[in-house]
C-alpha cells in the first residue's frame, strides 16, 4: 500500500468498521506525522497510527505489548496504547490508537533552556535502561537493528564515504567510524529507544514532558540513544550528558559511528534534494569532527 493512500478518508473507514464506538469521532492528520507510520489525532484524546510499509509492521504489535510494561517504571509520558487494530481488505497491517499525548516537538523554537532538557533526558534515559529485560526483544530487522553491532552498516558506511568524498572530511569521518567499530557493550543489555531524536520527544517550556515512537526499540547497546547529544545539543549540554549519564567512552564514542552513518545516509540522499537536510546533516558531521 503507498503512504499516500494512507488517508483520514480510509482511517475513517477502519474506526466505523472495528471499531465503532469512534466512528463520530473527527480524523484530522498530524503533520509531520514521521516516516515509518502515517498519524491521525482522534478526537480530543487519541491518536491512530498506521504502518506505512511492510517493514515497519512489526512495530505495531511489538510497541503494544511493550509500552505498558514501560510506563510502569518510566516517570515520563510515554504512549499509552488503548486498541489494536487488524488487517483487512482495506488496510494489511495492524495499526495502533493511542492516548494523545499534549506538547511541543522538540525543536531549537520550543527548547529554550538547554540545560534543563539535558537533564531530564538523563532522567529519562536512566529510567529506561534500569527497565526489566526479560524477554524483552533483541536488535534485528524489525528495529534496523538500533541497539545491535554498529558493523551491520560498516559497509554502507564506507560506501557513503567514498560517494561524499569531495563534499564531507572523509578521512577524519573515516577515522572517526573506525575507532567506534573497535569496541562493543560489555554489560548486561539494556532498553534502547532506537530513534531518539528532537522530533521523538514533546516539551513544555523546556521541560521533557513526553518520549513518542518507541517503534525501534529493542534491549541491547545503548550507544544509538546517545545519538541526540550531537543532532539536537550544543556543547554544554553535551558535555552534561556525557558527565551525568552512566556510559563509559566507548559507547560514546560507538554513539559517534552511529550518527556519522545516519547523517551521511541523509546527506548522500538529499544532495539533489532537501538543502536543509544537506545543510543540518553537513554540520552534525562537523561537530562530530570538532569533539574528535
Amino acid at each position: 500500500m503507498a503512504k499516500e493512500s494512507i488517508t483520514a478518508t480510509l482511517v475513517r473507514k477502519l474506526i466505523s468498521s472495528q471499531f465503532p464506538q469512534w466512528q463520530e469521532l473527527t480524523v484530522c492528520k498530524v503533520v509531520p506525522g514521521g516516516w515509518d507510520n502515517v498519524t491521525f489525532r482522534l478526537g480530543e484524546e487519541l491518536l491512530v497510527r498506521l504502518p506505512s510499509a511492510t517493514r515497519y509492521a512489526p512495530q505495531v504489535e511489538k510497541e503494544q505489548r511493550w509500552l505498558p510494561l514501560l510506563s510502569n517504571a518510566i516517570l515520563f509520558n510515554i504512549p499509552s496504547p488503548v486498541a489494536m487494530g487488524l488487517p483487512s481488505k482495506d488496510f494489511p497491517w495492524n495499526w495502533s490508537i493511542y492516548k494523545w499525548i499534549p506538547g511541543e516537538v522538540g525543536s531549537k523554537e520550543s527548547v529554550v533552556d538547554e540545560i534543563t532538557l539535558a537533564n531530564d533526558i538523563v532522567q529519562f534515559l536512566t529510567q529506561l535502561h534500569a527497565c526489566t529485560t526479560v524477554d524483552a526483544p533483541h536488535p534485528g530487522a524489525h528495529n534496523f537493528y538500533r541497539g545491535g553491532a554498529l558493523h551491520v552498516y560498516e559497509d554502507e558506511t564506507y560506501s557513503l564515504l567514498r560517494q561524499l568524498d569531495g563534499i564531507i572530511d572523509t578521512d577524519a569521518v573515516g577515522r572517526i567510524f573506525a575507532r567506534a567499530l573497535k569496541s562493543e557493550w560489555k554489560r548486561e543489555p539494556v532498553w534502547v529507544h532506537g530513534d531518539f531524536s528532537a522530533s521523538n520527544i514533546l516539551v513544555s517550556g523546556s521541560r521533557l514532558k513526553a518520549v513518542i515512537d518507541f517503534g525501534s526499540s529493542a534491549v541491547g547497546d545503548p550507544a544509538c540513544d546517545t545519538a541526540i547529544a550531537w543532532t539536537f545539543f550544543g556543547a554544554e549540554a553535551r558535555t552534561l550528558l556525557t558527565r551525568k549519564l552512566n556510559l563509559d567512552e566507548a559507547t560514546w564514542e560507538r554513539g559517534k559511528g552511529w550518527v556519522l552513518w545516519k547523517s551521511m545516509l541523509l546527506l548522500a540522499n538529499n544532495l539533489r534534494a532537501d538543502q536543509s537536510v544537506v545543510q543540518s546533516s553537513k554540520a552534525i558531521i562537523e561537530q562530530i569532527i570538532v569533539d574528535g
